[in-house]
């Protein structure tokens, strides 16, 4: 096995080339420039790991890592950079990158020295000494130090703090403690937290067990350890294994990054639940539900358990709405707008030659023709067939990840079949809600029971599956699914009637829905009340598809175009967003005026709604449709007409940019707040 560090791994002194960002695109140059890895992958999964979870630590350093394919060899590239800069750490910029790069099949050996480098990167001796490096190959002896003693088995040179020994009759008083660490990659946060617990947890003199559950597999406590805890810390950021073994345990549990950055206070805060009868404690569940959930939500209370599981429902569905949506439109694109007649044929094993080059229809069959022939007819064809079977998975999706965000894997399947059964029966999007929080909460109530030791391996994947399939599908086919199938009807047959004013009132407050939480759940209903109603595939359904994308469009744009013609108004972190919003709005990623919005939410959130309703009454008056569900101006062969469209779009984008320019403005005056350029 290759050393994981060695001085060409590391650079000292290097002025950074510009944001944290950047910085992991040098480190990346640095690991691929050896031969270890793929550039370009290897920069891929550094930055999606950083999207998802800051690395930037307390004390100055930063851990960008990953797993991945793109890595050939596992490697440390370490940066020593001339100029901090800012990784996300509470306490400031980091001067020390430790970028950690492993193969998706690391082997052991490899993950424990990963693991020991991480708890040595917790000790301010540590960093020290790599600050104080005067040459590339110092610096890699400093960490080998630390990395060949566990490889040869012999005790590092900065040994990990050992397990307290209270002797003093202060400690003789204080409880035994358990602590559980895991992030999501379970190569570098998994460790530190665990170091800085046992740190703290020494400096107290607090008997300290620490389990760590990272990708070097798990060390389980002995029952002994269970029997004489007094309190469990759960510092994670992923779902914790075995948390039913700790069943009656005041529990103290936080993100995996607070346990690194405030250990000392979770050890305080441990010592004081276990000392109060009142204290949050670990709930008794069977396997299967604490295995799917990592605790927090036992704590909510039921509307925001259920508006979290119908987010989840509908996150995981989007993906099937953006593939099959605009697989669809791709197809119109290629074959025209009657490609479904042709796609039927393609269904049935026809090849390209089979496909006539004209296909007509009279009117007795309700089907219109086509001149498209040849190639692009048979790739459109095929193009709309795989769309429009990936369309017809939306609300089993919707209905079995709405049961998972409920009751975890026992609802998944329950959660497909009832939503299978609603678009059987007619019922939609509606039954497929309705499917899912029924299918949810009776396997979530299914797993509170405590069957016999024989019976319970079965109950997560036969026993609940079995039981609230047959009683979801049931009380859909026979009870509640003709109801919902009715109501669903006649929403579809007044929206397909909706025309002048009430089409235009529809557009607008569809706007305003869109542009109220930019991406929460308002928003999320509109855009799940337009893409459920596009597989219809009516003139209606596409008209407000068309509103909703639009009028999401507008908050980015808006922001963007502020930032640009009021450059004094804004922070230059504000300014640098703003640039960034131009390309997100025109993809329609509402989510691109966040910040704007969390820094400044009773001006700009106002001024977007106002925008954003504008534009979606013009849309309904223009008569705009679009056949896809996603891509904002990108998808402009799916749109049309597609200068009513863009109309719409300006002048929502020019008012909101209008209003909370002048709100700002306002404010500045009076305040004196406005920023120099």
């Amino acid at each position: 096995m290759s050393a994981l560090i060695t001085a060409d791994l590391v650079r000292l002194d290097v002025a950074p080339a510009g944001d944290k960002l950047a910085v992991i695109g040098q480190m990346a140059d640095l690991i691929a420039s050896t031969g270890r890895s793929e550039r370009d992958g290897l920069e891929a999964g550094l930055l999606a790991r950083e999207e998802s979870f800051a690395t930037g630590m307390p004390g100055g350093f930063a851990i960008p890592h990953c797993r991945t394919e793109a890595v050939h060899e596992a490697a440390l590239g370490l940066i020593r950079l001339s100029e901090p800069v800012d990784f996300g750490a509470q306490d400031g910029p980091a001067d020390v990158i430790i970028g950690i790069s492993a193969p998706a099949g690391t082997d052991d050996q490899h993950l424990q020295l990963l693991a020991q480098l991480s708890r040595a990167l917790i000790r301010p001796e540590f960093l020290a000494s790599l600050r104080a490096a005067t040459t590339s190959q110092e610096a890699a002896d400093l960490v080998l130090d630390v990395l060949e003693p566990a490889h040869r088995g012999e005790q590092p040179s900065i040994a990990p703090a050992a397990e307290a020994a209270p002797d003093s009759a202060t400690a003789k008083d204080l409880p035994v403690l358990l602590a559980i660490t895991s992030c999501p990659t379970g190569i570098a946060h998994t460790y530190m937290a665990a170091e800085s617990l046992e740190n703290a947890a020494k400096e107290r003199g607090v008997e300290l067990h620490v389990e760590t559950q990272g990708s070097g597999g798990i060390t389980p406590f002995t029952p002994e350890q269970i029997d004489r805890a007094g309190a469990l810390i759960v510092a994670a950021d992923v779902s914790i294994s075995g948390r039913d073994r700790f069943a009656g345990l005041p529990l103290v549990e936080h993100p995996v990054k607070r346990a690194i950055s405030h250990g000392p206070q979770m050890i305080d805060e441990a010592i004081a639940a276990a000392g109060d009868p009142s204290a949050r404690r670990v709930p008794a569940t069977t396997g299967a539900s604490s295995a799917s959930s990592s605790g927090g939500e036992q704590q909510q209370s039921w509307p925001k358990r259920i508006q979290a599981a119908v987010m989840t429902g509908v996150s995981y569905m989007i993906p099937f709405v953006a593939a099959g949506g605009l697989l669809m439109a791709l197809g119109f694109l290629l074959a025209g707008f009657d490609v479904a007649f042709v796609a039927q044929d393609v269904a049935t094993g026809s090849s390209l030659t089979d496909l006539p080059g004209h296909v007509a229809y009279d009117g007795a069959t309700g089907a219109t023709a086509t001149e498209r022939s040849g190639l692009l007819l048979y790739l459109g064809s095929v193009a709309f067939l795989l769309g429009n079977t990936g369309m017809g998975f939306l609300v089993a999706a919707l209905s079995g990840y709405i049961a998972f965000g409920l009751a975890g894997r026992p609802g998944i399947a329950p959660g497909f079949l009832g939503g299978a059964i609603s678009v059987l029966v007619g019922a939609g999007f509606l039954g497929g809600l309705v499917t899912g929080l029924l299918a949810g909460l009776i396997a979530l109530w299914l797993t509170t029971f405590r069957p016999p030791r024989w019976l319970a391996g079965l109950m997560p994947v036969v026993i609940i599956p079995l039981v609230t399939s047959a009683v979801v599908g049931g009380a859909m086919l026979l009870v509640i699914g003709r109801p919902l199938a009715w109501v669903m009807t006649t929403l579809q047959d007044a929206l397909t009637g909706m025309s002048g004013s009430s089409a235009i009132l529809l557009g607008a407050i569809l706007g305003l829905m869109m542009c109220f939480d930019l991406g929460g759940p308002v928003n999320k209903a509109a855009y799940l009340f337009a893409t459920a109603g596009l597989s219809q595939g009516t003139e209606a359904s596409f008209e407000i598809m068309a509103a909703v994308m639009a009028g999401g469009m507008v908050p980015p744009l808006a922001m963007a175009l502020s930032t640009t013609i009021a450059r004094r108004l804004y922070s230059p972190v504000e300014r640098e967003n703003g640039t960034t919003a131009w390309l997100l709005g025109a993809a329609f990623i509402s989510e691109g005026a966040i910040p704007f919005a969390a820094g400044d939410p009773l001006r700009v959130i106002p001024s977007m709604m106002a925008g954003g309703a504008l534009t979606g009454a013009l849309t309904m008056a223009f008569g705009v449709g679009s056949q896809a569900p996603h891509g904002g101006i990108f998808v402009f062969f799916a749109i049309s007409p597609l200068w009513g469209y863009v109309v719409a779009i300006l002048a929502g984008t020019l008012l909101s940019a209008a209003l909370v320019t002048l709100l700002k403005a306002r404010h500045a005056r009076t305040s004196g707040a406005a920023v120099a350029a």
